[in-house]
Formats: C-alpha cells, sequence, structure tokens
C-alpha cells in the first residue's frame, strides 16, 4: 500500500518485473488489481469508471516511454493534440487550432511545426508531443513510464527539466516511473520502491535515497553510487 497527495512528484522504483507498468495500468483504469483497491479521492477506479468514466479519463493522463510508438504516424502533429480536446469537448472548433498552439509552446515546441509528422521529429521532440497530448485534457495526474529512457542521453535532462517544470507550474500529481534513480532524485519529493509487487520502502527522497532501510533498497543505491 502506499498514498500520494495532490501536487506530490512521486517516483516508482523497482527492478524489471517488480510491477511498475503493472500498478501504471491499475491507476489508468487499464488493468484491475489482484487484489487490494485502488483509488482516487476516496473512489474506487471501478467506481470512477462505472459512474463518470469521461471525467476520470480527463483527470489521469500517460506519457508513455516510446514517444514514437505512442503517435499515430498518419496524423500531423496538430490533429494528434486536436483529438483528445476534440474527443472531451474542450474547445469549440474554432479554437482547435489556438489551443494546439499553446499546448506545443508550453513543452517549448514551434507552434508553426504543427502541420508536420511524428517522423519528422526527434526522439525528444517527440516526447515533448506526447506531454503536450497528455496535458490537453487539462488532468490532474500523470503518469509518465520510463519517459526518457528511450532517448537520447544528451536530451534526457531536457526532457526531464520540462516534467519538473511543468509539474510544478500546473500543480500536477506526478507518478514518475523509473529505473535511473538520478532523474527520481532530480525530479520527485517521494519514492516508492516495489519489490515483486510488493511496496517494501517509501518517503521522501532524502529519506529513502541518502538513510534506505530495506536491504533491497541499498541493493538499488548500490547499482547507482553516483547519486550519493
Amino acid at each position: 500500500m502506499f498514498l500520494f497527495s495532490g501536487g506530490e512528484a512521486v517516483g516508482l522504483v523497482g527492478e524489471s518485473g517488480s510491477g511498475k507498468t503493472t500498478l501504471a495500468r491499475v491507476l489508468l483504469g487499464l488493468q484491475k488489481p489482484a487484489s487490494g483497491t485502488a483509488t482516487i479521492e476516496g473512489r474506487s477506479i471501478a467506481d470512477w469508471l462505472q459512474k463518470d468514466r469521461a471525467a476520470f479519463r480527463r483527470r489521469i493522463q500517460m506519457i508513455f516511454q516510446d514517444p514514437y510508438g505512442s503517435l499515430n504516424p498518419r496524423l500531423t502533429i496538430g490533429s494528434a493534440l486536436a483529438e483528445p480536446l476534440r474527443v472531451h469537448r474542450l474547445v469549440s472548433r474554432g479554437a482547435e487550432s489556438a489551443a494546439v498552439s499553446k499546448l506545443m509552446e508550453m513543452v517549448e515546441l514551434d507552434p508553426a511545426l504543427a502541420t508536420r509528422y511524428p517522423h519528422e521529429f526527434s526522439g525528444g521532440q517527440r516526447q515533448r508531443i506526447g506531454i503536450a497530448r497528455a496535458l490537453a485534457t487539462q488532468p490532474e495526474i500523470l503518469i509518465a513510464d520510463e519517459p526518457v529512457s528511450a532517448l537520447d542521453v544528451s536530451v534526457q535532462a531536457q526532457v526531464l527539466n520540462l516534467l519538473k517544470r511543468l509539474q510544478r507550474e500546473n500543480n500536477l500529481t506526478l507518478l514518475l516511473i523509473a529505473h535511473d534513480l538520478a532523474a527520481v532524485r532530480y525530479v520527485c519529493d517521494c519514492v516508492v520502491v516495489l519489490y515483486h509487487g510488493e511496496v517494501v520502502e517509501q518517503g521522501t527522497v532524502t529519506e529513502v535515497l541518502k538513510s534506505p532501510c530495506c536491504p533491497y533498497t541499498q541493493t538499488l543505491l548500490a547499482s547507482a553510487p553516483e547519486i550519493l
């Protein structure tokens, strides 16, 4: 069990197979928990999906690991960003272009590029587009599943800086799934450590990464001594 509050940036770490992506799918309502209950604001996700599915989908959004695979190659970037606005009826047709431009500016992309297709962008630019698309519904919760692991090292810091800035400016609740403990330390307020599907340690980044209590967390830190 773990809890996180609105406006926090929480890092979720653990080895491959520990259950990080499964937990993300549960929180997104894409998979039912094998046991227990996942809740948002005291309501189970099952209840949200049954009674207010559209509102739930607006409030929680995902940033995917593979920025190219998550974009439709047949849609221009402008169309990809306009799609969630249209689906959720967030702006009128006449205001779509301005809304798309604003989203692109938020992620530091030139709105003039909206007519281009995904293959015309670099990996870092495509991830910025993915972030912009996730922000289109004005969510309260963002789940970022290894958002920089598929990017060149030279652009990883740029994307992490962008995520950190957007999270603070928009008071977003961010769940950052990562193998890179240095990224978690830089972006997050708190950290949760998963091992074989169980939460074995949680607390502030300073508490957990500086003075870990669990032997498994100590092993993780030993593999990344540069963050100490």
